[in-house]
């Protein structure tokens, strides 16, 4: 690889004792494989929670411009839940 860049981490014994174990298996390759692959994985668990996020708010901005809510309250809506729940269990539903 021309282009890096050595850093120290500083692990718990037993995440040391897991990279040692994969590289000893010959999962990978070395400590540095272990940490790129870790790397990329949080990358994109990042990037979904990111795109997670946004589909949030974009429904929150829906859910407002639609209009007023049917419901008074949140007794009301609770209510409204309730009764949903209950018609759902019931024999025949």
């Amino acid at each position: 690889m021309p282009n890096v860049e050595k850093v120290s981490i500083a692990l718990t014994p037993e995440m040391a004792a897991v990279v040692r174990q994969a590289v000893e298996s010959g999962d990978y390759a070395s400590n540095s494989e272990i940490v790129r692959e870790a790397l990329r994985d949080w990358k994109l668990k990042r990037a979904l929670q990111q795109q997670e996020v946004e589909e949030l708010r974009r429904l929150w901005q829906e859910g407002l411009h639609s209009g007023p809510s049917r419901f008074a309250g949140m007794a009301d809506l609770k209510a409204e839940a309730r009764r949903r729940l209950e018609a759902q269990s019931q024999p025949g539903a």
